[in-house]
């Protein structure tokens, strides 16, 4: 115990003693073309959010609430005095609107994840999950790779509308008693037990509310760019399709299951009171809302409020349920929104993504530089925080950059940069579903790290094959 706090004592320092420094070198040092004392003191709070998500001495949701606390006292209108007034400062900037920072925590991308939880956490309560997942993996026989197929599935479509972490949890609880009839030395039961995160971590690709980095990209996609649920749906279900087809066929030959049938265990029954009515009634409407924006009218962050109105005025969600909400997500969201939205204004992220010349560089090019980067800190780090990070930069150069611009170089960028990020599944402490199903002991760290590069870069590399078509 001394030990780790003394390793997270070292962090802190760190994170805190680099932007320090940062402060202390003249504004005109700094190899960036004439930053105001504003952008300094935001590059010195963008340096310590990066260090505490990278290193993560504290809780990255921590960190964006930090990030935003201290925005509000040395970059808004209503910050301290002697921030806002300093003396022979000829070149200080413009200060941020103190509302434009708050913001953040009512953003539309926040309602959004609201609806998204509140549609999880009524279907857990009424067991509309498992037993769906029950109905929906029957008609896959009891041949091991079908079941496995069956149960990639599953878990990915769960995972376009809830939390990916519960429907990991689900899963694999799904899975226990099918595992129990399987030898432990039979490679197959490390086949299905990966399929498992491999497919969480790559269902929330396909919607908007199925993980953290969609929603963020989202963030910077409106007017002229902005995509609707169904709009995102018809780029990210194709390639969720392909990359678990892909991901089922790898796992087949990196872990043969040498049974050849498999007996499956699946009693359940649908709850028929009119609560539980009333959850499937309104996870259906919800969905087909979502998916009918052009006909109704209604965007998917007005669509997403209806949901938690409707079970909180039944009583499904009351405030135990409401403790259950994943806040730590929504305050993580927050602060990157906050940071994004002070990047883009003092026009800071326009100034980083010029530090590199990437006028001279292909579009495809600076695509793959910037995707790789992003899949590579996810893999390290929260892919949330890692969006957070990455996204407004790249929305900067994807809108400076003459390879990119016009050429729906801003949407091309986001969304895969979104999607890079969430490919980053290398490592048990990658995402919360790699290290749910570490945790049941059936495989080692290395078993995951095939699977997770090889789902990776196949993923990476069909982004790059349709970047090359379509740009």
């Amino acid at each position: 115990m001394r030990e780790l706090s003394f390793v997270q004592l070292l962090k802190l320092l760190i994170a805190f003693g680099l932007p320090f420094a940062l402060l202390q070198i003249p504004t005109e040092a700094i190899p960036l073309d004439g930053l105001t004392l504003i952008q300094h003191r935001l590059l010195a709070i963008f340096v310590m959010a990066a260090l505490l998500w990278v290193l993560e001495p504290v809780p990255v949701y921590a960190t964006s609430l930090l990030i935003i606390v201290l925005e509000l006292v040395l970059l808004s209108d209503q910050s301290l005095r002697i921030f806002r007034h300093p003396a022979d400062t000829p070149d200080f900037g413009a200060l941020l609107p103190y509302t434009d920072i708050f913001h953040a925590f009512a953003s539309p991308i926040i309602m959004l994840f609201l609806g998204g939880f509140a549609l999880a956490i009524a279907a857990a309560k009424y067991r509309l999950d498992t037993n769906l997942a029950r109905v929906l993996l029957k008609p896959f026989g009891h041949e091991p790779r079908y079941i496995m197929l069956g149960l990639m599935l599953i878990t990915a479509v769960f995972s376009m509308f809830m939390s990916n972490t519960a429907t990991t949890v689900m899963m694999l609880a799904l899975l226990t008693p099918i595992l129990a009839s399987v030898p432990k030395e039979d490679t197959g039961v490390k086949a299905l037990v990966l399929a498992v995160p491999v497919a969480a971590n790559t269902g929330g690709i396909a919607t908007p509310i199925g993980t953290p980095p969609n929603a963020i990209a989202l963030q910077y996609l409106t007017g002229e760019h902005s995509i609707s649920f169904l709009g995102w749906m018809a780029i990210g279900l194709p390639f969720v399709l392909l990359q678990l087809g892909l991901a089922w066929w790898l796992l087949q030959r990196l872990f043969p299951a040498r049974l050849s049938v498999l007996e499956l265990k699946l009693d359940g029954q649908f709850q028929q009171c009119w609560q539980a009515w009333v959850v499937y009634l309104t996870f259906g409407i919800t969905i087909l809302l979502w998916l009918t924006t052009a006909i109704h009218g209604m965007n998917a962050y007005v669509v997403a409020l209806i949901p938690l109105t409707v079970f909180t005025l039944t009583g499904i969600i009351g405030k135990e349920e409401l403790k259950l909400f994943n806040w730590d997500v929504l305050w993580l969201v927050a602060g990157g929104i906050a940071i994004g939205m002070a990047l883009e204004k003092t026009g800071l992220a326009r100034q980083l993504a010029h530090a590199i010349d990437y006028t001279l560089m292909p579009a495809l090019l600076v695509l793959v530089l910037l995707s790789l980067l992003c899949w590579l800190m996810a893999n390290f780090m929260s892919n949330t925080a890692t969006a957070n990070l990455l996204m407004p930069i790249g929305a900067a150069i994807a809108t400076s950059v003459p390879t990119l611009a016009g050429t729906g170089g801003l949407t091309s960028m986001l969304v895969i940069l979104a999607f890079s990020a969430s490919l980053g599944m290398v490592l048990p402490v990658s995402t919360p579903p790699n290290s749910l199903a570490y945790s049941t002991g059936l495989f080692h760290s290395r078993d995951m790290m095939k699977i997770g590069v090889l789902v990776g870069l196949s993923g990476l590399g069909l982004l790059y094959l349709a970047a090359l078509l379509f740009l």
